[in-house]
């Protein structure tokens, strides 16, 4: 399997300066690539692709030795490959006839990564193994930078990339060949429904929380953005309203990513077979403002409802139950979600009146009366049967 690790970083102040100076240089980079290709087509009528720019990187790096120079030719050729993907990307939207987005110049404090594409060539994993109490790693041009180690790395890394969140650095490692953890089998099945009131409802009752930890920080984050507000744009107590804020935001990700993954370790350990929604967030997120012509309806509330969505990271926690299914030999399926929350669970009657409010199912033929949530899980964990059935038929 390919898994990631991410460890902090714990850099000297000039560690950190050299690792802000990398950073800025590639961004530097990246937008001058971007300048390349975009004036050569328009003067010229001329498509400047990754093998001509990266051909290039040679003379550039000679003729700034102090700058470009520094850095590892192979993290420059993945900066540029970055832009690459970019162009390559809003190419397929065209084809595809969605909004296209074209790639745009990377101002600061919107180019956060660097990556070296192989261990050992421009950087080293674990580079002073003489030093068995502390973990480093070596990057060209920063030196050998002490890590916070939390936990073992497994399997072979493969790439080694720095990323700047805030005031933090961390060193994230994409490794190959991690081997699995399979759990022993419990011979239990369940279907899963997301929600707002909680995050989790099985299909035999339980109910996991979710925190709405936005919510629990949106005092103290009105607050740092009002205070943001009132600063004068470019100057010092600006900068550091804008890094309260980014602080603030950064911990509410923390504490999402931590309850998504104790909910799906909790959901792993305890079943074979997990069945949940295709949900498609994007859509479901998608602002009712409408336009001056056509305005939408009930659109505060809207807006309301799609705060807690994202709240809820119901997207985070479907990836990151993902990827514990895979490494415990569990087995995820997903199914349709429409109407699942209004059908009945016993008669299999569909109609809106069955659910009249967010909590309570009472079906308009049988008269079966269970909590919405818990109905809707029954759903789902029925569908997920039957294509797993089918599957398996075929």
């Amino acid at each position: 399997m390919r898994r990631s690790f991410k460890f902090l970083l714990r850099p000297t102040s000039r560690q950190a300066a050299a690792l802000a100076a990398c950073l800025e240089d590639h961004r530097i980079l990246y937008n001058a690539a971007l300048e390349h290709r975009r004036t050569a087509y328009a003067r010229a009528g001329v498509s400047v692709g990754y093998g001509d720019q990266s051909a290039e990187l040679k003379h550039i790096r000679a003729e700034d030795p102090d700058g470009q120079g520094r850095w590892s030719f192979s993290s420059q050729q993945a900066t540029l490959r970055r832009m690459d993907k970019a162009f390559r990307a809003f190419f397929d939207r065209v084809k595809a006839g969605r909004t296209p987005g074209f790639p745009r110049f990377k101002g600061r404090g919107w180019f956060d990564t660097v990556e070296w594409p192989r261990d050992g060539d421009g950087c080293r994993w674990d580079s002073q193994p003489e030093h068995p109490a502390a973990t480093f790693v070596r990057l060209q041009g920063v030196g050998h930078v002490r890590v916070h180690r939390h936990r073992a790395v497994k399997g072979r890394v493969k790439t080694i990339a720095v990323k700047r969140e805030g005031s933090r650095w961390y060193v994230v490692l994409s490794c190959d060949e991690v081997p699995a953890q399979p759990l022993p089998a419990t011979g239990a099945v369940a279907g899963i429904d997301l929600g707002v009131a909680s995050l989790v409802t099985t299909s035999d009752g339980h109910h996991i929380d979710n925190q709405r930890h936005l919510a629990a920080c949106a005092g103290r984050l009105a607050s740092a953005q009002r205070e943001l507000a009132r600063k004068k744009r470019g100057s010092k107590r600006r900068r550091k309203a804008v890094a309260r804020v980014a602080a603030l935001h950064a911990k509410v990700r923390r504490q999402r990513v931590d309850g998504a993954h104790k909910a799906a370790l909790a959901l792993v350990g305890g079943y074979d077979v997990i069945v949940h929604e295709d949900l498609r967030i994007a859509n479901m997120t998608r602002s009712a403002s409408g336009t001056i012509d056509a305005p939408g309806r009930n659109v505060a509330q809207k807006a309301g409802l799609n705060r807690s969505i994202l709240d809820a990271g119901w997207g985070v926690f479907l990836t990151i139950l993902a990827h514990k299914a895979e490494s415990a030999g569990r087995e995820l399926i997903a199914v349709d979600p429409r109407n699942t929350s209004r059908t009945c669970s016993r008669c299999g009657h569909c109609a809106k009146d069955n659910r009249l409010t967010q909590a309570a199912f009472a079906c308009t033929a049988c008269g079966h009366t269970a909590h919405a949530d818990v109905n809707a899980a029954i759903n789902i964990l029925r569908a997920g049967l039957a294509l797993r059935q089918a599957a398996q038929a075929a």
